[in-house]
């Protein structure tokens, strides 16, 4: 606009997007270069010929009003007065501009056509722009700039700027998925959340504590004043959909009328389903939700009666069953019960708790009580109620008897009394006895029951065998009900642990495959089968030495279950953390872990709290983070044990942890102590991990164990380890450096650094001096790879106290080097702005105010 190089720019964005804001920012931007007129287009002149410029035309008579020359001499007439002899170009900056009558938007390209003067023209996508601009855009007269909604990285991006301390990925994902990446919104609900207290920082990260709010005063404000803005049958269609969502277009069109539907469409204020018949919703959830509390019962009553009358059967899906119940239950209106049930345990599947635990405590049939108490049982225990959930299980689930529900039932009961520290032993004699009970008094069965008891133990105990003879019979009963199924999908997962332990990770991911492929039959249900799969999926990968697989499932699981991702989001970040450590990418799991543990704290499904502390802690302390790694051991200790050999796993690597921080030997003993008990030494795999921790904290000794062991341990992870023990006491340089490079192309990055590190003394000892500085090179730059740059650097001080995150290293690294913000853009392919925000962050956590002071900064 300064140089007059475009005559006009077109902003086209949607609602909240950000477009009105930007319009602004031009405007104060070019205040003293320009004479600048504001308009604002209306909805409701937008019929009306030259409607919005009534001010500048004021003086004509009603018979020139509407002439489009007369209209014109006056509007630049006003424009010249206003110059006042000024040698300044004239700027229109018009907002709302598809608003535009058609006659408005003709003169308005006249002028732009002539010169006379350039606009900055914001506007929606839908409708569009009246056709006279959108013909200059074509004609190559005007810019066309579309804001588009933030990306996950951009949201990321500006919750690390509005934010001081670590924000985790399901605290990022949350927010985004929230705000649709609407700038609006997203400002709304910050605010809302930090002030409400849902959004708070716990340890230097910030969690969310509790749910967004939708009843927040910044976002109540925004959606008063959008509705503001809507006619009155606009604001009737959106509150009908809002209270009704997802509703079937037909029943608002004969209700509100096809025309406004059809506004609202164009407008972007709803959204439009796949389905046949096609149904509405809000464009954004919470802005729905906010909605619908500005609506009085009384009035929503009203609708629902409306709408009501034009609905020939009940809402389709269960989306739109489980909106109807609720709807129908907060204007006090009395619901079936059994459609009491199916929206709870909806509710319960979209981790709505309160919503689920609300309808359920209102069936009285005796029939359905068993199950409707299973559903709060859940609901509370994704709440953190382990006691509460506790109390509703050992009340319903002998009445559940052998129904579908019946299984996750009492999977979900011996995962929450191990949440309460009750041995699996102690809980398995005491089922039995009430089933023997039950079983006196009623004659029931309770084959099946007996046998899930019998497969937890046999899990507990590692006992592949027994676990592998108890599947093999499931897996014979043919038709198979959904009890068998959910037995088939346990035996399984637990067999495929106990095998990794063993050290045949191999069959124990086919056991894996196959619990995963009984997991569809188990979609419903108050169990979580599809995460208890996983994380014995994930495992076994990882004890293959197979990273990739690993991380591949996560990703998966993530992509298509979001909702599922984000409530074990805790739970998915350990398995990443592990993996990260497992490959010595120690730096990325301290960032992986640390929100983890915080995220369990508030939420920890799997009961993985313990391991995660014990891997964070290992971490914290390899590192040097003495503070964190001193809160991290305390949280380990503090917290219930989980499985027997997730139990084992976290003592090792919080022996390890201790080793590192106290270096008195004493963690490395408790290491070899534990070595020799019969529960780690009977297993393999398990052993195998113990000996690598031993052998990381620099003890040789351990390096025979290590080669009479992992020839008997399956994967590529055994057999990389197995490669590095064998040439250990090699004295030939040269072949130690062609292992190395073998290892790291083989992608054990961790293990070829320690074969360079030992071939570089090797050579060095022979005086081969010039090939271990090669080694030595070659070591430094699996550092590099693992991202364990800064160890050995100028950067080992600062790293654990100012946590700069992964991009903020690769940027201070590259400036510290001298390259210019271009250069570090170029080379790390983002934007120069986005160089220059990461690097403005680093200077508010290392106290600097100029790249000059970083590397002494650093060096401190």
């Amino acid at each position: 606009m300064r140089s007059r190089t475009s005559q006009a720019v077109f902003l086209m964005a949607g609602p909240g997007i950000g477009k009105s804001a930007l319009t602004e920012a031009i405007t104060e931007r070019l205040a003293s270069d320009m004479i600048i007129v504001q308009i604002h287009g209306s909805s409701s002149l937008s019929r009306v010929p030259f409607g919005i410029l009534a001010p500048y035309t004021a003086e004509l008579t009603a018979e020139d009003s509407v002439s489009p020359v007369a209209v014109l001499r006056s509007v630049w007439s006003y424009f010249e007065k206003l110059k006042a002899g000024r040698d300044a170009p004239l700027l229109l900056v018009m907002d709302d501009a598809h608003h535009l009558d058609e006659a408005t938007a003709a003169i308005v390209a006249d002028m732009i056509s002539a010169g006379w003067a350039s606009v900055v023209a914001a506007g929606r996508p839908r409708p569009g722009l009246p056709q006279p601009l959108a013909q200059l855009w074509y004609d190559g007269l005007a810019e066309r700039v579309d804001l588009r909604p933030l990306n996950r990285e951009q949201i990321e991006e500006v919750l690390a700027h509005a934010l001081a301390g670590t924000v985790p990925a399901e605290t990022v994902d949350t927010i985004w998925n929230a705000s649709g990446g609407n700038p609006r919104l997203l400002d709304a609900l910050l605010h809302d959340a930090a002030e409400g207290g849902q959004l708070a920082k716990r340890n230097g990260i910030w969690m969310l504590l509790d749910h967004l709010p939708a009843e927040g005063p910044r976002l109540m404000d925004v959606v008063v004043k959008d509705m503001l803005r809507r006619t009155p049958e606009e604001q009737e269609a959106l509150k009908l959909i809002a209270l009704a969502g997802p509703v079937s277009r037909k029943v608002i069109e004969d209700i509100c009328g096809a025309e406004v539907v059809r506004s609202l469409l164009d407008q972007q204020m709803v959204v439009e389903g796949q389905g046949t018949p096609a149904d509405l919703r809000i464009w954004n959830a919470m802005f729905g939700d906010a909605l619908r509390l500005t609506i009085s019962v009384s009035r929503s009553l009203q609708l629902l009666e409306t709408v009501r009358g034009h609905l020939d059967t009940s809402p389709a899906g269960p989306e739109g069953r489980l909106r109807a119940v609720e709807w129908a239950l907060e204007c006090g209106l009395k619901t079936p019960e059994p459609e009491l049930l199916e929206a709870a345990g909806t509710a319960l599947a979209h981790f709505r708790n309160r919503s689920a635990r609300t309808m359920a405590a209102k069936i009285s049939d005796p029939a359905l009580v068993p199950e409707a108490q299973a559903i709060q049982a859940r609901a509370l225990f994704n709440e953190g109620d382990h006691a509460g959930a506790a109390k509703l299980l050992d009340e319903c689930w002998l009445q559940l008897g052998s129904g579908a529900a019946a299984a996750p039932a009492l999977m979900l009961r011996a995962l929450v009394h191990q949440a309460l520290g009750t041995p699996l032993a102690l809980f398995a004699a005491e089922s039995r006895e009430l089933l023997r009970r039950a079983s006196a008094a009623t004659g029931t069965a309770t084959a099946w029951q007996e046998q899930l008891l019998r497969i937890l133990e046999f899990g507990e105990a590692g006992n592949c065998e027994a676990l592998d003879h108890e599947v093999q019979d499931l897996r014979s009963r043919n038709p198979a009900s959904v009890t068998d199924h959910a037995l088939r999908t346990v035996g399984a997962a637990l067999l495929a642990q106990a095998r990794a332990a063993a050290g045949s990770a191999v069959q124990g991911l086919d056991a894996a495959l196959l619990a995963a492929s009984e997991v569809a039959a188990l979609e419903s249900g108050v169990f979580f089968f599809k995460e208890l799969v996983l994380g014995r999926l994930a495992a076994d990968y990882l004890a293959l030495g197979d990273w990739e697989a690993a991380e591949r499932e996560l990703v998966d699981y993530a992509a298509a279950q979001p909702r599922d991702a984000a409530a074990f989001a805790g739970s998915i970040q350990v398995l990443r953390g592990y993996s990260l450590l497992r490959q010595g990418r120690i730096e990325r799991a301290y960032q992986t872990l640390l929100p983890a543990v915080e995220t369990l704290r508030l939420n920890d499904p799997l009961q993985v709290f313990r391991f995660g502390s014990a891997l964070a802690f290992y971490v914290a302390a390899r590192l040097g983070d003495a503070a964190q790694a001193s809160r991290l051991e305390l949280d380990y200790k503090d917290s219930p044990q989980g499985s027997a050999g997730q139990e084992l796993m976290a003592t090792a690597y919080a022996a390890a942890g201790s080793e590192y921080v106290a270096r008195d030997g004493k963690g490395l003993a408790s290491l070899h102590t534990l070595a020799t008990i019969p529960e780690v030494s009977a297993r393999g795999g398990m052993l195998l991990e113990l000996l690598a921790l031993c052998w990381d904290l620099g003890d040789h000794s351990v390096i025979p164990l290590v080669q009479n062991l992992a020839g008997n341990v399956q994967g590529r992870w055994a057999a990389a380890l197995l490669t590095l023990a064998e040439h250990w006491e090699s004295a030939d340089g040269d072949a130690l450096m062609e292992m190395a490079a073998r290892l790291e192309t083989e992608g054990f990055v961790n293990v070829a650094r320690e074969a360079y590190a030992r071939a570089s003394s090797v050579l060095e000892a022979v005086g081969e001096r010039r090939r271990s500085r090669q080694a030595v090179a070659l070591r430094e730059k699996c550092d590099h790879e693992l991202g364990e740059r800064f160890r050995e650097g100028q950067f080992i001080a600062a790293a654990p106290t100012v946590h700069l995150t992964r991009r903020e290293q690769d940027i201070v690294e590259l400036a510290v080097q001298g390259l210019t913000d271009r250069e570090i853009a170029q080379r790390l392919m983002v934007s120069v702005r986005t160089v220059e925000g990461h690097l403005y962050r680093t200077y508010v956590k290392l106290g600097v105010r100029s790249r000059d002071e970083l590397s002494s900064a650093l060096a401190h």
